[in-house]
């Protein structure tokens, strides 16, 4: 599959835009875990354009993390257009457009889903991002605004004719919000009536390896872009891979490299963001991470009550999940596991520092072998 200048092997599994959730820590997780390719959290234009300190800290990218999109919306058709120099300024290899947020703030504006009641203003609207963008420009939509406005198929061809590179598709409606199934025949008579060789990457309740393996047999698209089945979960891609080529589903994660892999997640975040910041923003992903686990809630209660990385380190590394009753952690952090860079896994490393953002946005080819809830574009 080709995305512009980007090839891929067959049945690439991507990350999905997450507002809250894919910064650049929790990207190079699922980079280190076998996530073919990242976008960013969605980024607002008129944000960018008032030079808002949290939309551009949003255009931070690392070359670790290629191939990856920055993804803007925008309601207003000169704010986009204006805004696209900035978003390809900052080096992607690819533009994604957000045609598919249902969030109410969002829709409101024209911006994300809400452009799918004015399919015209939404050819405008692309446009004017293709006209400034010197990069693959790329869309991700949902089917419609509601059951009876559903034109996805005609989209996906006025979007192929216009010279879109790539379009992922929610199959879901804005009215279904994330509610209901997923309506994965509407992927497949995308893929088949809609977009000739324009790729088209499903997304929807591909929630774990069986199901991503099913959406890429049942509806034929040429990739699929993994959203809520991630969160607190960067080794789904390892495992969906692992099972594409064994038919066995690999063990999950076993508690102490959850443990080495949040403790990771929470250093990462507070040298990109500072301890403070960090340490808060952390909190939102707990839940994911631990579900499942007996004493789960003591412990994401537990994790709430620190505000440095040390006492978030010393409750998590401190605690017992099968124990009987509550802990209360007692034992000193040990020096050298507040440090960072002592904190582990059997992947391979992230690198000491987070590298310095930007680059030259060159793209490069990317072996997939190698390599509270948020809102969800």
């Amino acid at each position: 599959m080709r995305i512009g200048h980007l090839e891929f092997d067959d049945r690439p599994l991507f990350l999905a835009p997450m507002e809250d959730v894919s910064d650049p820590p929790f990207r190079i997780l699922c980079k280190r875990y076998g996530a073919d390719m990242m976008y960013t959290e969605f980024v607002s234009s008129a944000g960018l354009l008032r030079d808002q300190a949290h939309e551009q800290q949003k255009l931070e990218i690392f070359d670790e993390e290629r191939p990856i999109g920055i993804q803007v919306w925008g309601g207003e058709i000169d704010e986009v257009k204006n805004a696209t120099p900035m978003v390809d300024a900052a080096g992607p290899d690819v533009i994604d457009i957000n045609f598919g947020c249902p969030v109410r703030k969002i829709v409101q504006k024209d911006g994300g889903a809400g452009v799918l009641r004015d399919i015209d203003k939404m050819r405008r609207i692309t446009a004017a991002v293709m006209e400034e963008a010197t990069r693959p420009v790329t869309v991700k939509m949902r089917l419609g605004w509601d059951d009876d406005s559903i034109y996805a198929v005609e989209v996906a061809q006025m979007l192929e004719e216009m010279g879109v590179a790539a379009l992922s598709v929610h199959a879901r409606t804005r009215e279904q919000q994330y509610k209901g199934e997923a309506r994965w025949d509407w992927l497949r008579r995308i893929k088949e009536d809609g977009a000739r060789d324009m790729p088209v990457i499903g997304n929807g309740d591909a929630h774990d390896p069986e199901a991503v393996e099913a959406m890429f047999e049942e509806t034929g698209v040429d990739a699929v872009m993994l959203g809520r089945g991630a969160l607190g979960n960067p080794w789904i891609f390892e495992r969906t891979k692992t099972y594409f080529e064994t038919g066995e589903l690999p063990p999950p994660p076993s508690w102490e490299e959850r443990v080495q892999v949040v403790a990771e997640h929470l250093s990462m975040k507070c040298e990109w963001l500072g301890e403070r910041t960090g340490v808060l923003e952390m909190r939102k992903n707990y839940s994911s991470y631990f579900k499942g686990f007996r004493n789960a809630s003591t412990l994401r209660h537990e994790l709430m009550q620190p505000e440095t990385k040390d006492g978030v380190l010393e409750v998590m590394l401190n605690f017992k999940p099968d124990a009987p009753d509550i802990q209360v952690p007692s034992a000193k952090l040990p020096e050298q596991t507040a440090d960072p860079d002592a904190v582990s896994t059997t992947k391979p490393d992230v690198p000491d520092d987070l590298p310095s953002p930007g680059g030259d946005g060159a793209a490069k080819t990317v072996d997939p072998e190698a390599a509270g809830l948020p809102t969800s574009s």
